[in-house]
């Protein structure tokens, strides 16, 4: 596990330990900063889209010719919204997919397929984030 307590214009100091592509499942309470931090992200690796949360949508897609970035935020259907909307089959898929409350049951569903995910945990420390990541 790696930890990080920084500042949201400090993100980048993170991101460059972090992967370009693979599933990362963003956990954290509402407001904690994960939506903040694909932002961060998508901005870090040089695409122009504004990154804004998929909560009714459930997915967002930003891409350019060298990288794709998937967007989910699953925090009121869960695992199960993903599969009603076709969603799931997404993860097959070159790029990096960000998962908003991305759970357990999440994590093992995508095991079962041969599909490994990172998880960041994502909590308030005094001004700033402290970012507990699990490979």
């Amino acid at each position: 596990m790696k930890e990080f307590i920084l500042a949201k214009e400090e993100l980048s100091i993170m991101l460059k330990h972090l992967p370009k592509s693979g599933v990362v499942l963003l956990e954290g309470d509402l407001a904690s900063g994960k939506t903040s931090l694909v932002q961060a992200w998508v901005k870090f690796l040089g695409l122009n889209d504004k990154a804004d949360s998929p909560t009714f949508s459930i997915m967002q897609k930003y891409h350019d010719q060298n990288i794709c970035i998937y967007h989910y935020d699953i925090y009121q259907q869960g695992l199960e919204g993903l599969l009603i909307n076709g969603l799931f089959e997404n993860f097959f898929e070159e790029g990096l997919h960000l998962v908003e409350w991305g759970d357990e049951n999440l994590k093992k569903a995508l095991l079962k397929l041969g599909i490994l995910s990172m998880q960041i945990k994502i909590s308030l420390k005094e001004n700033k984030r402290k970012y507990q990541i699990y490979e």
